[in-house]
């Protein structure tokens, strides 16, 4: 083989490198804005829902559960879903699965409610643990900021899902079908940006079939998985704790509706720019401990201001809390990446995570509604995650540390310092 055709094969996929990152990356920012809106988009149309189809409040309730639920569940098998069918097929079928779940939603009955919301639970569910895995397989020199980008992504749409849904409804002959039914779209434009990652499956599969050489892990006995996941876990309860019960909280407070829903979207609009910026300073730093104590910090001050704060200085209030649970979320899904060695290590730990993470918070806004009703005000309830707050600081000073969930001797070779 002559130097031209060597030096030719070099060149080549430089030529081919910008396009196709490019594709890539815009689909991770597609599939994270997919993973949030989809479910905050029916928090403000409960209400609608709920009189529109004649059923009562706590199946109502459940509209905004069942999701966490599938989370709960399901986290578990998709680890093994991508090491059988690639991530890239995975997530793809996970899209159609989303976009098929958002179609039946906005049918308008009440079995296909719920048989959609099954379905979107389900397929967020996938896309919830594959996708910090697939930034560590693809931007191993990049994790934070690609993982920052989704991120941001996610919240963004987030909020929008949650500010948009009425003005949406509102629009003549949508009503709640439609508010709901409208994500579909973003879902099947996401579906079309996805098509050229499966030219990339076969890759994928042999390099995971490569991984699986290597001793695999048993999370479930390991000190350091079981601090990522109660991290995860206690996080995700303060956040859809106070996505639930938010709104009510302040009402007592002497807001009116229309103040409490606007203090709830700017809760989650200041958690976008934290997201982005954590993200990558927690891949910058040798151990991610400092770190856990600024949300931690940031969350209780904001509780007690609300408990015992001025209701003048509320938006600060809010807006702690808001950088506080945006703060974790990046941290608990940097330690996907950072706390293991391959990408396998890092599905597994997703997936254990989030699965008893998001069963864990699930019990939030039950439990805290149920304090509520025996003591008939919202106290104890903000203790309670005050309390929880405590333990996202015991439990993410250990996930913190610069070790692996494989060994603790480790040091991490992603982490500049």
């Amino acid at each position: 083989m002559g130097i031209s055709q060597v030096t030719n094969q070099l060149e080549q996929p430089k030529l081919n490198l910008k396009p196709r990152l490019g594709l890539l990356i815009i689909g991770i920012i597609l599939i994270g804005a997919n993973l949030r809106a989809p479910l905050t988009s029916v928090g403000p149309l409960v209400a609608s829902i709920r009189d529109s189809l004649g059923i009562s409040n706590t199946l109502a309730g459940t509209i905004t559960t069942i999701p966490l639920l599938a989370f709960a569940v399901l986290s578990p098998f998709a680890p093994k879903l991508a090491q059988r069918f690639s991530m890239e097929l995975t997530l793809f079928i996970s899209l159609i699965s989303l976009t098929i779940g958002i179609t039946i939603r906005s049918f308008g009955g009440v079995e296909t409610l719920f048989i959609g919301t099954v379905l979107i639970g389900s397929s967020i569910a996938i896309g919830n643990v594959l996708l910090p895995s697939f930034i560590k397989h693809n931007f191993a020199q990049n994790i934070g900021m690609i993982t920052g980008i989704y991120a941001v992504s996610m919240n963004l749409c987030g909020a929008i899902g949650s500010g948009m849904s009425i003005p949406i409804s509102s629009l003549s002959g949508l009503g709640w079908p439609g508010a709901l039914g409208c994500w579909g779209i973003l879902s099947l434009l996401t579906i079309f940006f996805w098509l050229p990652q499966l030219r990339n499956q076969q890759k994928s599969i042999k390099f995971v079939q490569r991984e699986k050489k290597v001793k695999p892990t048993n999370l479930w006995r390991s000190k350091l998985a079981w601090n990522v996941t109660l991290f995860m876990g206690f996080q995700s309860l303060i956040f859809y704790t106070m996505i639930t019960w938010l709104p009510e909280i302040l009402e007592q407070k002497g807001l009116n509706t229309h103040e409490a829903g606007w203090m709830l979207s700017l809760m989650q609009l200041s958690m976008l720019p934290i997201t982005f910026i954590v993200s990558i300073l927690a891949g910058r730093l040798k151990n991610q401990q400092l770190l856990v104590v600024v949300p931690v910090v940031l969350l209780i001050v904001g509780l007690f201001g609300i408990l015992y704060g001025s209701t003048l200085l509320i938006p600060l209030w809010i807006i702690m809390i808001g950088i506080g649970v945006g703060f974790a979320f990046s941290l608990a899904m940097m330690f996907f990446s950072l706390r293991t060695q391959n990408t396998n290590e890092a599905a597994e730990l997703s997936g254990m995570a989030q699965s008893l993470g998001y069963l864990l918070a699930a019990t939030g806004p039950v439990l805290l509604g149920w304090l509520h009703d025996i003591t008939h005000d919202w106290t104890v309830p903000l203790l309670m995650l005050v309390l929880a707050s405590v333990i996202v600081f015991i439990t993410g000073i250990s996930a913190g540390k610069n070790e692996y969930v494989a060994s603790k001797q480790s040091k991490n070779p992603l982490v500049h310092s």
